[in-house]
């Protein structure tokens, strides 16, 4: 492995690599480098150049390395562009399939050495079937890296769509929750509790969970995104309309990148009042932040990095905010925080298509669910 690592190919795909983990923020470069081939590097690269949504080459890079090491575990070969049929429908063998079945066939699903392999790697967590959306993403990224490559793939042939089909029929798994339970203003309040210090990391985490709960609910992917050329200074606003003697409060004007609903040519923003306008001008101020990525890396030692931090570390922060305050981690998401946005605002009385100008939600009837769920806003 050491001399793989050393070797001249494998060190120039890492410095092709690390002249674009700006724009894909990778951390685990040298990995990549050994297994992505010198074509998907370029591909990669080519994908930076023309200007493809960060989140999206994120989902991009992580699906094209999780597909080149089940290759390598399942056929030892690196990917075939494009990729036969036959190939295709292993993959879904592999990821799909019925745990009932595989009590009595050791054959069924993915076979146990590759299965270990992939394990002992880190490219395969869960145990049992794959969710069907993942494995439907992940064929959908490599339908899209084979069009990059101007190749014709299989991905909409017949027998493919009815193995996914029957296969998705077999697996019977329940539908689930991106956060089981919602996070709504006690449970941030308790959040909020574990970060009322003055470190830098108890700074950024409030100010953090304060603005993607107040600014709309807003996705782990858009609070990671977001810049300070992103915010506008807007005047102060009574924090009672009606009473010209009541107090003042700051706000701002968020404006949203593009996410899998909105894009850049929308020019969305969203209104940020009050304590989370001040929670947030405090972290900047402590973090001396005046350009660049608002939410950033700290390490161990409280050093500031200059590079933003990943949709996953902002997952990271709040189940680990949520283990401090007592609670279970594994009930709540980031996603928690859009859910208890919109319980939230049910709870308080307040109208369905008013809540939405702030989450911005396409789907109204997505939206309603979490006001006729009651089950969810407890």
């Amino acid at each position: 492995m050491n001399d793989i690592r050393t070797s001249p190919t494998v060190q120039k795909r890492a410095g092709t690599l690390e002249a674009i983990a700006a724009v894909l923020a990778i951390d685990r470069r040298d990995k990549l480098a050994e297994l992505l081939t010198d074509q998907d590097v370029e591909t990669l690269r080519h994908l930076v150049n023309a200007g493809m949504g960060e989140n999206t080459l994120r989902a991009l890079t992580s699906d094209l390395t999780y597909l080149e090491a089940w290759s390598l575990a399942a056929t030892r070969s690196p990917l075939p562009w494009p990729a036969p049929e036959a190939l295709l429908l292993k993959f879904v063998a592999h990821h799909l399939w019925d745990s009932r079945r595989r009590e009595t066939d050791a054959g069924h699903g993915m076979p146990t050495d590759v299965e270990e392999v992939l394990r002992h790697s880190g490219f395969l967590r869960v145990v049992g079937p794959h969710a069907p959306g993942t494995v439907r993403r992940r064929l959908a990224n490599w339908s899209t890296l084979t069009k990059w490559r101007r190749l014709d793939g299989a991905f909409a042939s017949p027998a493919l769509k009815s193995a996914i089909r029957l296969a998705v029929r077999s697996t019977n798994r329940p539908r689930r929750r991106k956060s089981a339970k919602a996070i709504t203003g006690d449970v941030l309040t308790k959040l909020l509790d574990t970060c009322a210090g003055e470190r830098l990391v108890d700074l950024r985490d409030r100010a953090l969970l304060m603005v993607a709960f107040a600014s709309g609910g807003r996705r782990r992917s858009e609070v990671a995104g977001l810049c300070v050329d992103d915010l506008t200074n807007e005047e102060p606003v009574r924090a009672d309309p009606t009473d010209k003697n009541s107090p003042l409060l700051h706000c701002l004007a968020i404006r949203l990148a593009r996410t899998k609903t909105a894009t850049n040519s929308d020019n969305e923003h969203v209104a940020l009042i009050g304590r989370p306008v001040t929670a947030l001008k405090r972290w900047l101020a402590a973090a001396k932040i005046d350009s660049g990525p608002i939410f950033r890396r700290i390490d161990q030692w409280g050093n500031l990095n200059r590079r933003a931090l990943t949709p996953q570390s902002v997952n990271l922060i709040l189940k680990a905010r949520v283990k401090q305050a007592g609670l279970d981690p594994a009930l709540f998401s980031a996603h928690g925080l859009r859910a208890g946005y919109l319980a939230e605002a049910a709870n308080r009385g307040i109208p369905l298509l008013e809540a939405i100008q702030l989450s911005r939600h396409k789907s109204v009837t997505h939206a309603g669910g979490y006001y006729t769920n009651a089950e969810y806003k407890l």
